[in-house]
């Protein structure tokens, strides 16, 4: 499943459609991200979502303050956010410095521009099926699903990580009604008994534990769907840059076995990325 293509062309119908909002006299949708130090990764990631707001037409910009801003300036911060009326969403980018509660955080939010889809709010809303903002990660591989045409009605899904971003959230959409949806739904964690087991009884296996190459070839079945979430820097001293980036799932080995699956990088990350944009192109809208 070749998530840069797809992303590629839900950002061409966003464009579109941003171009038509502003010809008829509406407002740019405009998307703000919160950068607190100086985290590598993070660094990467609000960086990507720029330029992917540069390429859907999107106004933006990046707050960058130091690691030690304390939570109180954070705060203020975020509040001066809620109530900028030209701002249609806005993100704060995980992980903060240790110093820093991310549940407050979070919480602070107006969840009409929680973009993120992190705010109790919209969590509670997705998991009883009122419209509301889905994080962008199970939002990105519903779509995916959706866009290949990969039947799950009734179909076992095992969802490794249980964590709010991903695991939790994906295992609720994925038993929901609806297509992508109905399928049977086992959730697993570290302290999951026989992990290898529940995965061969898998039609769709979600690897987001983030663990690099956790998931072998021995663990999955033939035929099987295989979504890899995780992306970890990888030392390997054969490459220029010192490392190389690898996913949850040992890619060259279960290939083979699946009839799709999604590489790393270029699968889910583009997807996630761009679900943010629909999120930010949904909250504009709603504020016209």
């Amino acid at each position: 499943m070749n998530g840069k293509e797809v992303s590629d062309s839900i950002k061409l119908e966003i464009s579109q459609e941003v171009e038509k909002m502003v010809g008829e006299g509406e407002k740019r949708p405009k998307l703000i991200a919160i950068l607190v130090g100086e985290d590598g990764a993070s660094k990467t990631y609000v960086g990507n979502k720029e330029r992917s707001c540069a390429q859907v037409g999107f106004d933006s910009e990046v707050i960058r303050l130091p690691a030690e801003t304390t939570q109180e300036a954070l705060l203020t911060k975020i509040s001066e956010l809620n109530s900028d009326s030209n701002v249609d969403g806005f993100i704060v980018q995980m992980p903060l410095p240790r110093h820093i509660d991310e549940q407050t955080v979070i919480e602070a939010i107006d969840p009409k521009k929680d973009v993120d889809g992190f705010h109790p709010l919209n969590v509670g809303k997705m998991v009883i099926g009122i419209d509301s903002f889905i994080s962008a990660t199970p939002k990105g591989i519903m779509e995916l699903l959706e866009y290949y045409k990969i039947d799950t009605c009734g179909k076992h899904c095992v969802v490794i990580g249980r964590s709010n971003i991903v695991g939790r959230p994906l295992s609720n959409l994925l038993s929901m009604k609806g297509t992508p949806g109905d399928c049977t739904v086992t959730l697993c964690h570290s302290r999951t008994k026989d992990l290898k087991a529940e995965c061969l009884r898998a039609d769709i296996v979600v690897a987001a534990l983030g663990i690099a190459e956790f998931v072998t070839a021995d663990m999955i079945k033939d035929g099987a769907v295989v979504i890899d979430v995780g992306i970890t820097r990888v030392e390997d001293s054969s490459t220029a840059k010192g490392y190389r980036i690898a996913g949850d799932v040992k890619y060259d080995e279960v290939a083979p076995k699946c009839s799709y699956i999604t590489p790393v990088p270029g699968g889910v990350g583009p997807m996630t990325i761009v679900s943010l944009m629909k999120n930010t192109l949904k909250a504009c809208k709603q504020r016209q």
